[in-house]
């Protein structure tokens, strides 16, 4: 039987407050960069489960994630996110991460939003990043993923849904959920686009998609392959929603372990 993976926790300074992290390691001391997780817009280090315990069995690398500022256990946040909180993510924060956890290069993955920020990461630490996985991200406010949000909106008026929701970010959960909701529906948001940034990507990249994701078409891993700078493999899921790492998670873990540890990763394919 393969050995857990241990996980240890760490908090990071930032001049707007301090950033809850937890880091999971394999048995074996691992020799190959990290890989650094970005939560969805509603999302935390606990609500990845036990995913990146099981990334790092699956990878045999070092899996950190952390909570943003205003999320999960991390300070709160005043006022809500500017409307290039994406691009912020990578200059204001992520660097001071790097540092403070002592990581040189990494993989930069993320989730939904989180997949827009290891995207973004990716192209502004172009010499830090070893590679690049996105899992159900958007590269634009598509209309289904719009149209979805407007309908996650109208749920959460149940007040037991906030009452989920502030399981995982105590009193912030109205602000995460706002922070979701009225920046993505803000009409000046319309022109946020992640393709110039594509461009600056250099390092191979691995686009997951369901097939059946409710909050944003294929369209986003096709754009992703044609616009940009390195290779990009496409692994698009039949019958996948916007969740494919809880749908189908051996399935995320054998593609993503695998796209790893490929030799040669210098042409772009679907899979």
């Amino acid at each position: 039987m393969t050995a857990p993976a241990t996980s240890r926790e760490q908090w990071l300074d930032h001049p707007q407050g301090r950033i809850f992290a937890r880091r999971w390691c394999p048995p074996d001391t691992p020799a190959a960069a990290p890989i650094v997780l970005m939560h969805d817009s509603l999302g935390s280090v606990e609500l990845w489960r036990d995913f990146p315990a099981a990334l790092s069995r699956a990878t045999g690398r070092e899996v950190i994630a952390y909570d943003r500022l205003g999320f999960g256990r991390s300070d709160a946040r005043t006022g809500r996110p500017p409307l290039d909180f994406v691009r912020e993510e990578a200059t204001d924060v992520f660097a001071l991460l790097l540092e403070q956890l002592g990581v040189r290069r990494c993989v930069t993955m993320g989730h939904s939003v989180g997949g827009g920020m290891a995207i973004q990461c990716a192209a502004e630490f172009a010499d830090r990043s070893e590679a690049l996985v996105t899992i159900a991200a958007q590269v634009f406010p598509e209309d289904r993923t719009l149209s979805g949000i407007r309908a996650a909106r109208e749920q959460f008026r149940d007040p037991a849904q906030l009452e989920r929701l502030a399981r995982y970010h105590g009193d912030k959960a109205r602000w995460v959920l706002q922070a979701w909701t009225e920046t993505w529906l803000d009409p000046d948001f319309a022109a946020w686009s992640l393709v110039p940034v594509l461009a600056r990507v250099r390092c191979p990249a691995l686009a997951i998609h369901g097939q059946d994701d409710e909050y944003g078409s294929t369209v986003h891993p096709d754009l992703m392959a044609r616009h940009s700078g390195g290779p990009v493999e496409r692994a698009i899921l039949p019958g996948v929603g916007h969740m494919p790492h809880r749908e189908q998670p051996e399935r995320v873990l054998r593609q993503v372990a695998d796209f790893l540890a490929a030799g040669d990763l210098a042409t772009g394919k679907d899979r």
